[in-house]
């Protein structure tokens, strides 16, 4: 490992990396902060159990990386993603390797999948290093994943990962404690919020229409007034949605 080290640093320009560590998890804080001890040119700044005390140090503290994780209660780590304004470099960090394209949407730098080996991690460091080495103005950014391209997502379903193709879908209804994934076949459960898998979904395929429903636009059979149908089922339109719906057909 050490051979491997200097080998490493002797590649690199060391430009000292400010790094903020966001995880719901005591166990993956420390590893991070062991990681981060083990590389000269990164100074932690501070360890956050959540997005709002991250918010807070954030807006005090001048950030460089920020390491982050996404699935984490009330607010997931690309949720607040999307909050920041001028957010620093991320490098994203989650047990689920179905978030991978939503990772790559959000511009971020890399993407670690749970447990993090200290190779990886340095791989991910090396990669903010390159682009702090370019003016930004002149960083170039990955292009936006093709909706076209996306034809499956993955969710947790019971005890498994399964795969629901796209094409499938005829629309996803919030239970009490659950959603459920209405395809051609067969119903999915899965433990997802709602909102949590509209942001799976591209927004070009499916639209919700209810604060308990997100429908496929191409499986629409009718609209009245106050409900769609699809698929012989009839499901309602909520007032707040209905602007959005009638702008997304056309």
């Amino acid at each position: 490992m050490r051979l491997f080290l200097l080998r490493w640093y002797s590649i690199v320009r060391c430009v000292m990396i400010r790094c903020l560590v966001v995880d719901d998890e005591r166990l993956a804080l420390e590893v991070m902060e062991n990681y981060i001890e083990k590389i000269p040119f990164l100074r932690l700044v501070q360890l956050c159990s959540s997005p709002m005390q991250a918010l807070q140090v954030l807006s005090r503290t001048p950030v460089d990386l920020l390491l982050l994780d996404i699935e984490m209660p009330e607010l997931t780590g690309l949720q607040f993603l999307r909050t920041l304004k001028d957010p620093p470099f991320v490098i994203l960090t989650t047990a689920y390797q179905e978030f991978a394209l939503e990772g790559f949407a959000v511009n971020a730098i890399d993407y670690l999948l749970k447990p993090i080996p200290f190779e990886r991690f340095l791989t991910a460091i090396h990669k903010v290093q390159q682009r702090m080495a370019i003016p930004a103005k002149e960083v170039p950014l990955p292009p936006a994943p093709k909706v076209a391209a996306l034809e499956s997502i993955f969710i947790r379903s019971e005890s498994r990962t399964v795969r629901i193709d796209l094409a499938d879908i005829l629309f996803a209804e919030s239970r009490k404690d659950y959603v459920l994934i209405h395809t051609q076949e067969k119903k999915w459960v899965t433990q997802l919020t709602l909102s949590r898998l509209e942001e799976k979904l591209p927004p070009g395929h499916f639209v919700r229409i209810h604060r308990s429903f997100i429908v496929a636009i191409h499986k629409i059979d009718s609209i009245d007034q106050n409900r769609v149908e699809i698929g012989g089922k009839h499901i309602p339109i909520g007032d707040f949605y209905r602007e959005n719906l009638m702008k997304r057909i056309g």
